[in-house]
């Protein structure tokens, strides 16, 4: 029954490494909304909220189980 207790904590390693990629994007998304509450142009603005949506993105994607490595680019 060692393949079994190998898979399990696979799986929970995996799930470990999504919960901090998730608490990463939680405090990018936190920086980007102190950038956009700073923002000196309407430039940097849309910039800002334009990494804050992707990032957005990414956790959600993480939320939904998709596998890290698919969420990169």
């Amino acid at each position: 029954m060692r393949g079994s207790s190998d898979a399990a904590s696979s799986t929970a390693v995996e799930l470990g490494v999504r919960d901090f990629l998730i608490r990463g994007c939680q405090k990018v998304i936190g920086h980007y909304a102190s950038l956009l509450s700073t923002a000196r142009s309407e430039q940097e603005r849309q910039l800002n909220q334009a990494r804050s949506e992707r990032e957005q993105r990414v956790m959600d994607g993480l939320r939904r189980g998709a596998h890290p490595d698919r969420l990169a680019a």
